[in-house]
């Protein structure tokens, strides 16, 4: 599977390392092993350092979140945005996610967010269990 290109959104990565043994979590694992080409942007990266401190089961203080952040940003391709905005999508929040995934020609956006999932049938959206099921 190495060689295949996907977004992963904030909540796939907030599962990831909060739930290990999760689908999201086995995604993450798989990505940090080397088996996955992980396209981020700097929205999704800032997200997740904003919504980490907030989790009682991610015991982390400031300093090791950024440490855990800048090392994903070495395991991953980050890329610049465009500002194009799909009128389509239902929660303008996350019209940066989808220009990550836009930008990034990447083969799945992988996400939990039932206002991108909508827009399956547009572009390659997928949710952790559909692709684990495809891919893992």
């Amino acid at each position: 599977m190495a060689g295949l290109r996907v977004v992963l959104d904030t909540n796939v990565l907030v599962s990831g390392l909060a739930y290990p043994g999760s689908v999201p979590g086995r995604i993450v694992s798989l990505w940090r092993q080397g088996g996955l080409d992980v396209v981020l942007s700097r929205h999704i990266l800032d997200e997740l350092t904003r919504v980490l401190p907030r989790l009682s089961r991610i015991q982390l203080n400031p300093n090791e979140i950024r440490d855990l952040v800048d090392s994903l940003m070495f395991l991953a391709d980050i890329i610049e945005t465009d500002a194009k905005r799909d009128e389509s999508l239902r929660d303008p929040a996350d019209q940066q996610v989808l220009a990550t995934l836009r930008a990034s020609q990447a083969g799945y956006l992988i996400t939990g967010d039932k206002d991108l999932l909508a827009l399956a049938e547009k572009y390659p959206i997928v949710t952790p269990a559909t692709f684990w099921a495809r891919h893992g």
